[in-house]
């Protein structure tokens, strides 16, 4: 099959969508795979054929026009947009070529039975690939949907790439060394893993730990000063923008993820597959890949009383960072591989209902 995916964020490179459409493209390497792309800096890590094309709006007549040419040209089966801009542009252009439109949806979204919702999900979709159980029972939530438009894949993980980025040597910066990855901005919960690092700090008096964030985005000067004024702006280090983060999980003594929302966070299938104990918030699918206390722990977020006792538990007892960190690495090495992505993405494809 000819595939065509679809990315407009503005965002640089580093988010778990451009990251979960690479990996698809990657699996897909049997397929023809063309790319229509918005920022430079995301394009230039796809090494397939691919078209920069403005994405002003969903009703964008330039690239409506533009995506209709690349269908043609390239004999298109399947388009896959994988931002809310895409979704109105591919389901607009899939109707006019007559080829599958196939959303691609990486975190919980509630569509609350609205109009446009329906029309966009339902009407102008062919179907919608989900990396979660979860996400597929929130869509399920809304009276239009139909559990068989809806296809739960797990991300695949790429263990070469993995292993070979992480080659890179850096000075690990804390002996004991908590990381964070993501967007800086209110949905990934950086301030409550700030003021629970602090708690952590207060309970132990831990002068060996340290915490990494790793990323860029709107609330980073917020964060710095709210470190600051915690008194613990020494004991955390924010990278901004890293293009290569593995050199620094690796060395993890324990992931956070802090986030509101969230679908499958490919940040922490990847700190898991390198053996780093995980700590996680109930957000989107994470209980689908973590046993709480097995392979890794689970809180409610804004609980910091839990996360700082929980940090604190894992510096005490390193006999149990180890053993839960393998059990991590345990759990998502046989369950996200590419060569199962790409088998179900095709199969998932090729027998979606055209509603055109």
């Amino acid at each position: 099959m000819n595939f065509l995916f679809l990315n407009s964020s503005r965002s640089k490179w580093g988010g778990g969508n451009e990251k979960s459409l690479l990996l698809a493209i990657k699996a897909l390497k049997n397929h023809r795979t063309v790319l229509a792309y918005r920022n430079e800096q995301i394009g230039e890590h796809f090494n397939i054929e691919k078209y920069k094309l403005p994405f002003l709006n969903e009703a964008d007549l330039y690239t409506i026009a533009k995506l209709i040419s690349i269908v043609k040209k390239h004999h298109i089966d399947v388009i896959i947009p994988s931002m809310r801009k895409d979704y109105a542009l591919a389901g607009m252009v899939s109707r006019i070529c007559g080829v599958k439109n196939i959303l691609w949806l990486g975190t919980t979204l509630d569509l609350k039975n609205k109009g446009i919702y329906n029309l966009v999900f339902n009407i102008m979709a062919d179907g919608i690939i989900v990396n979660a159980e979860k996400i597929k029972e929130t869509l399920l939530l809304s009276a239009f949907m139909r559990p068989e438009k809806i296809k739960v894949i797990y991300y695949g993980l790429d263990p070469q790439e993995i292993t070979k980025q992480c080659h890179e040597d850096i000075p690990k910066p804390f002996p004991f060394m908590v990381t964070a990855i993501g967007r800086v901005e209110p949905n990934k919960g950086f301030d409550f893993l700030i003021r629970s690092f602090a708690r952590f700090l207060e309970q132990t008096k831990a002068s060996d730990a340290g915490i990494v964030i790793m990323g860029q985005g709107p609330q980073l000067e917020e964060y710095r000063e709210l470190a600051a004024c915690l008194g613990i702006v020494d004991r955390i280090m924010f990278t901004g923008y890293i293009a290569n983060p593995f050199p620094y999980l690796k060395k993890s003594d324990v992931f956070t993820l802090t986030s509101i929302i969230e679908g499958l966070s490919i940040a922490l299938l990847e700190a898991m597959f390198l053996g780093v104990t995980p700590i996680s918030t109930y957000a989107g699918g994470v209980e689908e890949i973590i046993t709480d206390e097995k392979n890794g722990f689970l809180l409610h977020y804004g609980d910091e009383e839990k996360l700082a006792a929980l940090l604190a538990k894992l510096y005490r007892n390193p006999l149990l960072k180890q053993k839960t960190g393998e059990e991590a690495r345990h759990r998502v090495t046989p369950m996200f591989s590419l060569d199962k992505l790409q088998t179900e993405i095709a199969k998932f494809c090729e027998t979606a209902e055209n509603n055109v």
